[in-house]
């Protein structure tokens, strides 16, 4: 691409015009792109891509640069809350558990040992 060139910009109507004239007259990629004076039929599949999967209303939202990998979104206070709360009732739980596994091991050795 020549140096200086901004990309060009398809409007979401523009879009959608061309995908759903791909499907009705069931054009090749290549065939929609060259009627359409689009230079590169890829442009196509990514919109026709976006047109199956989320209506008319994806290709009116901008994907342009990287998507963010960024931190992870923020939990409501109250669904931290709850989830904290289950974290330490599952840890007291495990605790418990353990405690008494370890005393029925315990009392299984001594009634072992009083009948030998």
């Amino acid at each position: 691409m020549p140096k200086g060139v901004p990309n060009k910009r398809y409007t979401p109507e523009f879009k959608k015009l061309v995908v759903e004239t791909m499907l009705e007259e069931k054009l090749s990629y290549s065939e929609a792109a060259r009627q359409f004076e689009i230079n590169d039929y890829g442009i196509i599949q990514r919109w026709e891509r976006i047109y199956l999967e989320e209506g008319s209303e994806g290709l009116a939202i901008e994907r342009r640069g990287r998507k963010s990998t960024g931190r992870p979104m923020k939990l409501q206070k109250e669904v931290e809350e709850d989830l904290i709360a289950e974290v330490q009732r599952l840890r007291a739980e495990n605790a418990y558990l353990k405690n008494l596994q370890a005393l029925v091991l315990e009392n299984e050795r001594q009634h072992h040992r009083k009948h030998r």
